[in-house]
Formats: structure tokens, C-alpha cells, sequence
């Protein structure tokens, strides 16, 4: 059984072996049921944007891991890679401006949860 923490530094290493920009990782665990952990990370262009995630993709594989499902392969934006424990979005730096996911889960100065119940 691979250890969450391991999965999460082979997608780190796959985004970084790629050059990824401003890579947010967000420890959701105790905040969601679905994931543990998203990764955020931006791409220079679409081309870099499906690079980075096609190499996420293909690290997994190098481990004998396959992806529960990747969306937004055709999409020019923005690509989400479930990898189960670590959810991965690559998006260009305007579309990751606008959705603000890395808001989405913030705790605020007075210590209360902003993240969604």
C-alpha cells in the first residue's frame, strides 16, 4: 500500500521535473472526504498546462499507479488529475486567478475555516 506522503512527492517531483509555477500544496484532510491533499500549480502556456499533467500522469505509471481520472485534456485552461489521496489541478496563472482554489481552503486570522462544509 503506498504511504499518502509518498504519492504526494512523486506528483511534487513530476511538477517540478517539468518546471511547474507557484505549486500550492493544501492539506484538506479533517476538511473533506474526498481527497487528503490538493495540488495546485500553474503552467506558462496550454501547452505547458497539459505537459505538466500528462508527466503527473506518467510518474504515477512509473509507479504501477493509474490516475482515477483526468479531466480537461482538450480543455486549454485547466487540468485535473485524481491521483485518490492527492487531487492535482494545473491551470493557467489567469484561470487559477479567477477560481481561487487555494482561497477555498484557507483558514482565516482568527482561526475560523473558510473551506466549505
Amino acid at each position: 500500500m503506498i504511504e499518502t506522503e509518498q504519492l504526494l512527492d512523486w506528483i511534487l517531483d513530476a511538477l517540478d521535473d517539468l518546471k511547474a509555477k507557484d505549486v500550492a500544496t493544501i492539506d484538506v484532510r479533517g476538511k473533506t472526504s474526498v481527497t487528503d491533499y490538493m495540488v495546485v500549480a500553474s503552467g506558462t502556456s496550454e501547452r505547458h498546462v497539459r505537459a505538466l499533467a500528462e508527466n503527473v500522469v506518467e510518474k504515477l505509471s512509473e509507479h504501477h499507479m493509474k490516475p482515477l481520472g483526468v479531466e480537461g485534456q482538450h480543455a486549454r485552461d485547466w487540468v485535473l488529475v485524481d491521483a485518490g489521496d492527492v487531487i492535482v489541478h494545473v491551470m493557467l496563472p489567469e484561470t487559477r486567478a479567477f477560481y481561487q482554489l487555494e482561497k477555498l481552503w484557507q483558514v482565516d486570522a482568527a482561526g475560523e475555516d473558510l473551506a466549505p462544509a
